[in-house]
């Protein structure tokens, strides 16, 4: 199936040159997020809509299969195809992105998926993210310009269409993400203060007047009324979770004996860290959050070392997207910010997050590898 050249590269190619230690992170921590799926989340899940037992765990393993495929084309292939190949999957995913408002399934509201062949049905945003990170270090590093601020406008007319585009499904979260990783790529190539802090202050403003007085966002308004004030509004969701945390101690109440899975609709993917923690205690979160940083230092101490400016915007985007919504999502569970729908990095069930999360762990991998010279 495979000729001897495969193998020679994927063993001196790869295997010789990646970083085995951040690899070791990265597939943990995806194997935790199989690991409770089976033992709790899943179990929960598949009892609610009333499928197979193990139904959900056994997407979910597929899905961290086709992740880890994934993820070791994405690190396997050179730098330069790397980035070839990735701004043609940003125009292929931006497209899927376009045609979202016609094609795509409404769910709970919103329509943010598409129905593909075979029932399987994707999130184009989440399957984006990762390509639209590349595109924006390609942009903001690009030679032929040396008027920095060109380049800013550039990286403007890319975000812009996606924020529309998200906007109108509505997707405040995946804006607000999308927005805020912009955001810092463009703060770490350099950019004038001041005119960083007008583009925060003009992006604050636009969504705040959307919030506020365009009736299609009137449920974020009435979210965000609700969190300054508990007795205003519905803040079922939120309270649960964080009273699972608080009812979960330290050493949680042990597996299976957990109620936040059958009182809140989506406990396997936007609410999982409240699951974990109330059944296995905060002493397991710690655990998992001290993977988070030790991998999230292991890719800064790349970055440092970096010498090449786009591949050093990329690491930087890529991690930051990935810390920005692992605190979006433990923000909410902890009632430390409005309720918003945000899966958790590697642990989440959904096969677009999965995917996306596979890919970012594929070009951090690429980029962080054994330079040959």
């Amino acid at each position: 199936m495979f000729d001897s050249n495969f193998y020679y590269k994927f063993y001196y190619g790869w295997w010789k040159n990646i970083d085995k230690f951040i690899l070791l992170l990265i597939l943990s921590l995806f194997f935790l997020g199989l690991f409770f799926s089976l033992v709790s989340t899943s179990l929960i899940a598949s009892d609610k809509s009333n499928t197979n037992t193990y139904y959900f765990f056994v997407k979910h393993f597929l899905f961290i299969c086709l992740g880890i495929l994934t993820l070791i084309g994405f690190s396997l292939i050179s730098q330069e195809q790397l980035l070839k190949i990735s701004k043609i999957l940003f125009i292929v995913f931006f497209i899927f992105l376009i045609l979202v408002p016609f094609i795509g399934v409404e769910v709970k509201g919103s329509k943010r998926w598409i129905d593909l062949v075979f029932s399987f049905r994707f999130q184009p945003i989440e399957i984006l993210k990762p390509f639209f990170i590349t595109m924006l270090a390609s942009v903001l590093t690009l030679e032929n310009y040396k008027s920095i601020y060109i380049k800013y406008f550039f990286s403007f007319l890319i975000l812009a269409p996606i924020i529309l585009f998200l906007i109108s499904q509505p997707d405040i979260g995946q804006t607000l993400l999308i927005i805020l990783t912009w955001l810092s790529l463009i703060f770490i190539s350099g950019i004038n203060l001041f005119i960083f802090f007008s583009f925060f202050i003009l992006i604050s403003l636009l969504l705040s007047y959307l919030i506020f007085f365009v009736s299609k966002f009137q449920y974020i308004q009435e979210r965000l009324l609700s969190f300054l004030d508990p007795n205003i509004g519905n803040n079922y969701q939120s309270e649960k979770a964080s009273e699972a945390i608080t009812n979960g101690g330290f050493f949680g109440k042990g597996i299976g004996e957990g109620t936040l899975n059958t009182r809140v609709p989506e406990a396997h993917t936007d609410y999982i860290i409240a699951v974990i923690s109330e059944e296995f205690g905060a002493i397991i979160v710690i655990a998992i959050m001290a993977i988070f940083l030790v991998f999230t230092y292991q890719v800064l101490r790349k970055i440092y070392l970096e010498r090449d400016n786009q591949i050093k915007l990329i690491l930087v985007g890529s991690i930051s997207i990935m810390l920005l919504q692992t605190f979006i999502h433990i923000g909410v569970n902890i009632r430390l910010l409005p309720t918003t729908g945000m899966t958790l990095p590697f642990l989440s069930y959904g096969g677009s997050s999965i995917i996306s999360t596979a890919i970012l762990s594929g070009i951090i991998l690429n980029l962080t590898k054994r330079k040959i010279n």
